[in-house]
């Protein structure tokens, strides 16, 4: 067998993978994930704030990094409009806005109930990167004259009166770097003392981790967490566990999961192909 092994083309081993790849994309199949207490951080956070309170939703991104941070963006929405909160959208990327339409999809597709400009709103791009986060949290008016369709803040009831960001209840950032999480902490949430939490690509987490829990209430890093996330808000609201559009971060776990498992199963082979064979001596056999 070891002979067998050793000799293996390697052709057999892109074969595997392909199919453990391709196996769990084509079935749709999702693990059970055990969330860290980082994610049920984030969750609390905006679980427990009463019914009806604010929520900024600054969606930092484009399509490069939807793949890593859709479903986090999904799953905050989701859960933000289970709670009844009222949600203001937002982007510091100029190619955010595809962005927020998809969880405003979310929000006209699932939860009919809710009125736009009433529950919530998009206010669309703004630019002037970090600038523009110094802009709504004095002047929001300055910054945004109208909502990304051209309606007039005055002219919705959760605009009307809304003249910065300080007195929002939480603010949620999906970033995927500069601007995006690091600045609304250093200008939004630690010197206006607004709770936030934000996900964030797997590469960006790390630098955020300091800013816990003073001033992030917690982060979610790469996709790993957001299936995470995914799996505490099956377990509090079990709709979404019957819902395949709720569990894309779980979906997205499938490949990689039995990926890996390939590979350590690969590695262990080949370690055990290695000493076998060096244990044999310079002949090769016994």
């Amino acid at each position: 067998m070891i002979d067998v092994l050793s000799n293996l083309d390697r052709r057999w081993v892109f074969a595997a993978m392909f199919v453990a790849v391709g196996w769990p994309i084509l079935s749709g199949v999702r693990f059970k994930e055990e969330p860290s207490e980082g994610v049920r951080r984030v969750f609390r956070a905006i679980e427990d704030l009463p019914e009806g309170s604010t929520v900024l939703m600054a969606l930092d991104y484009d399509p490069s990094s939807q793949g890593e941070l859709q479903p986090m963006a999904s799953a905050f929405t989701r859960h933000a409009a289970e709670r009844g909160h009222k949600i203001y959208f937002m982007t510091l990327w100029p190619a955010g806005s595809p962005m927020i339409e998809r969880s405003l999809r979310i929000v006209e597709q699932e939860y009919p109930d809710y009125v736009y400009g009433e529950d919530y709103v998009n206010l669309g791009y703004a630019p002037g990167l970090e600038g523009a986060i110094k802009a709504v949290v004095d002047d929001l008016r300055g910054q945004f004259a109208t909502d990304a369709r051209g309606n007039s803040l005055d002219s919705m009831p959760l605009t009307e009166g809304l003249r910065n960001i300080q007195n929002m209840d939480l603010l949620v950032n999906v970033s995927a770097g500069d601007p995006g999480a690091k600045q609304w902490v250093q200008y939004a949430a630690t010197p206006h003392d607004i709770a936030m939490v934000t996900g964030t690509t797997g590469v960006q987490a790390p630098s955020l981790y300091p800013y816990i829990p003073e001033q992030l209430d917690g982060v979610l890093g790469a996709i790993k967490a957001a299936a995470e996330y995914e799996q505490v808000l099956s377990v509090a609201y079990p709709k979404f566990a019957e819902s395949v559009k709720a569990q894309e971060g779980l979906r997205r776990m499938g490949p990689q999961l039995v990926a890996h498992l390939l590979m350590i199963g690969l590695i262990v082979v080949g370690n055990v192909i290695y000493f076998v064979e060096r244990s044999r001596g310079p002949g090769g056999r016994r």
